[in-house]
């Protein structure tokens, strides 16, 4: 159970407003946008129904990670693991060229450790961190390769957690079978949708592409028992208005119980490389608490560059 909560921590992949912000680094490096005007959706003959379908049936998210096994690129991994008082106990960075050209191979150009990152057996000491290596190094190795296996959805096996993670990130809105969370994580419902406001704003992202920002957020006239029963906190989507594709997703999730207690904030950027969209920024802030564990807090960034295609892929 322990791994199906982180599941849900170290996604929010791929949900500010009523959260606490974690006084680390703002992960909506989705701020690259420069915001012209609040949109007139009747005029763009657009309407909310059009934003949230887009969400729940795209599927170019997922495809941009397939479609990187198609190059040859640099990935540069920072990761921060926190005490109590938020000060940095541990450090990780790693600069791997991900070589597509031919068989697949992962080189390490730097590796660096500091600071408490691992056990005496070997292993991380968070198991947060454990789940980001998990995820973001196999990701470019087996997780979203095409017809990889899926996981037997009992939730026994990494497989299913990692099943679990793909629909939160890449399908925001849509259930995930996750013990005490329920229907949470279904925002677009026709019950959970009498919660949150819509805003759509016009901008330009990367300083040339045309786009509208489709923000989802917990309306602020509810009650505090009402906002606090909502995990999602926020969910912001960029479309480029020249084709509605999805460049970027933010999302802020908060939730407490009695078993567990999470606040998380990540933030995911896409980019144009020919005719290809793929992923180029990924961070992520969170802290969770799980009973009789140690409470773990941790912040990363993935910055992807230096994509090159390779031929016959």
């Amino acid at each position: 159970m322990k791994n199906i909560f982180l599941v849900l921590l170290l996604t929010s992949f791929f949900y500010n407003s009523y959260s606490q912000e974690i006084p680390r680094f703002n992960p909506d490096t989705i701020k690259t946008i420069t915001l012209d005007s609040t949109v007139n959706i009747k005029a763009e003959r657009l309407n909310i129904e059009t934003f949230i379908q887009r969400i729940i049936n795209d599927t170019s998210f997922y495809q941009s990670f397939r479609d990187m096994k198609r190059y040859t690129f640099i990935a540069e991994n920072r990761i921060y693991t926190y005490d109590k008082k938020n000060k940095v106990d541990g450090k990780i960075y790693r600069k791997i060229r991900h070589n597509n050209s031919g068989p697949y191979k992962m080189e390490y150009l730097v590796k660096q450790d500091t600071g408490k990152v691992y056990k005496k057996n070997g292993k991380y000491q968070l198991y947060t961190v454990e789940m980001f290596d998990y995820i973001f190094m196999n990701a470019y190795n087996t997780d979203f390769v095409p017809n990889a296996p899926s996981g037997d959805g009992k939730g026994g096996t990494n497989e299913s957690y990692k099943d679990k993670l793909k629909t939160l990130i890449f399908n925001p809105g849509r259930p995930v079978k996750v013990p005490f969370i329920g229907s949470k994580t279904e925002i677009f419902s026709a019950n959970m949708r009498q919660y949150y406001d819509y805003a759509f704003t016009s901008g330009t992202y990367l300083d040339s592409i045309p786009v509208f920002r489709f923000k989802v957020s917990v309306k602020p006239d509810l009650s505090s028992w009402t906002k606090d029963g909502l995990m999602i906190k926020e969910l912001v989507t960029i479309f480029d208005k020249r084709n509605f594709n999805i460049l970027g997703r933010y999302v802020d999730m908060k939730y407490s119980n009695m078993l567990f207690d999470f606040d998380v904030q990540m933030n995911i950027e896409m980019g144009y490389f020919g005719e290809d969209k793929l992923p180029t920024k990924i961070t992520y802030q969170g802290n969770w608490d799980y009973p009789f564990k140690k409470e773990e807090r941790a912040s990363f960034l993935i910055v992807h560059k230096d994509y090159k295609l390779e031929k016959g892929k």
